[in-house]
C-alpha cells in the first residue's frame, strides 16, 4: 500500500457510519484503480433493488430508473451471482456472466446503450435479505478494460472493502419491502404471463426461459438445472411453441415488459 492509498483508507474508515462514506469509498478505490462510473445497490430477495449512491454521467443510464431497477435488473449477472449465493469479495461482471451473455438482447438492448465496457462490484453481505453491491467501471469515456494487473490489485484489497461495506451498512433497511415474501420470480412470472397474455408455461419452461434471457447456452442451462442438454432443448422448443415465438429475440420483447412489473 502506498500513502496515497494509506491515507485514502484512513479516511474511509473514519467516514464508517458517516453520511459522506461513499464519497469516501470512491476516492480510496480510485487511489487503486480508475473507473468511470461508480454506482451503489442494495439488492433485495424479494423487491427491486434500491440505489443508495450513484455517480456517473446522467446520459448514459437514462434506463437505469425506467428500465434496470424496475425489472431488467433480473437479467443482470451481478444481480444473478447475489441470488446464487454470493456474499462477498470483489468480483468482475464479465466473469459472472452466462457463456451466451453477449448475444442476449438484455446485453444488445440495454447493457450496450450504457456504453460500458468493463464492470467489477463489491459484494458485502448484510443480512440473508440484503445484499450492497459497489459496482465501479469503465464506459465510452476511456473506452478501456481493467487490467490483469488492475483487476489482481483491486482484488489484493477486498477482504478490507467487503469489511468496511459490511461495517457501514450493518444497519441497512430498505425503505420499502421489509416482512415481504414474495414467490419466486418464475412462479411470478408464470402468473403475469397467464394474466397478461394467456400463455401457461410449466415451472421448469419458466426456469428454462429465465436462463434463455440471462445468457446461458443450452449446455449451461443443463449443468445449472442438473438435467441433460437435448432435455433443455425440448423445453425450449416447448416454450417457443407456447409463446408463439421462434428466437431469444422474441422471447425478449414478450417477457421483458412483464418482468417490470414484477
Amino acid at each position: 500500500m502506498n500513502r496515497a492509498q494509506d491515507k485514502a483508507l484512513s479516511e474511509l474508515i473514519r467516514t464508517i457510519g458517516q453520511v459522506d462514506f461513499p464519497e469516501a469509498l470512491s476516492y480510496f478505490i480510485e487511489k487503486i484503480v480508475r473507473f468511470d462510473s461508480f454506482i451503489i445497490f442494495a439488492y433485495h430477495k424479494d423487491h427491486n433493488p434500491s440505489i443508495l449512491y450513484r455517480d456517473h454521467n446522467p446520459e448514459l443510464f437514462l434506463a437505469l430508473d425506467s428500465q434496470y431497477i424496475k425489472g431488467a435488473y433480473l437479467l443482470d449477472p451481478f444481480y444473478h451471482a447475489v441470488s446464487s449465493g454470493i456474499q462477498k469479495d470483489v468480483h468482475r461482471l464479465f466473469d459472472l456472466a452466462p457463456d451466451k451473455f453477449k448475444q442476449t438482447s438484455y446485453f444488445k438492448e440495454y447493457y450496450r446503450d450504457t456504453t460500458m465496457v468493463d464492470e467489477m462490484a463489491i459484494f458485502a453481505h448484510i443480512t440473508n435479505d440484503t445484499t450492497i453491491a459497489v459496482n465501479f467501471g469503465r464506459d465510452s469515456t476511456s473506452n478501456t478494460r481493467f487490467s490483469k494487473n488492475e483487476i489482481t490489485r483491486i482484488k489484493s484489497f477486498q477482504s478490507v472493502l467487503t469489511t468496511v461495506c459490511e461495517q457501514h451498512w450493518r444497519h441497512y433497511q430498505p425503505e420499502e419491502g421489509i416482512n415481504v415474501s414474495l414467490p419466486p420470480i418464475t412462479d411470478r412470472l408464470r402468473d403475469e404471463l397467464k394474466k397478461q397474455c394467456n400463455i401457461m408455461l410449466t415451472p421448469r419452461q419458466a426456469e428454462v426461459a429465465m436462463f434463455i434471457l440471462q445468457g446461458h447456452s443450452s449446455l449451461s442451462i443443463a449443468l445449472n438445472l442438473g438435467i441433460g442438454k437435448g432435455t433443455v432443448k425440448v423445453f425450449r422448443k416447448q416454450l417457443y411453441s407456447r409463446c408463439v415465438i421462434s428466437s431469444q429475440a422474441e422471447l425478449f420483447a414478450l417477457l421483458t415488459p412483464i418482468l417490470l412489473t414484477l
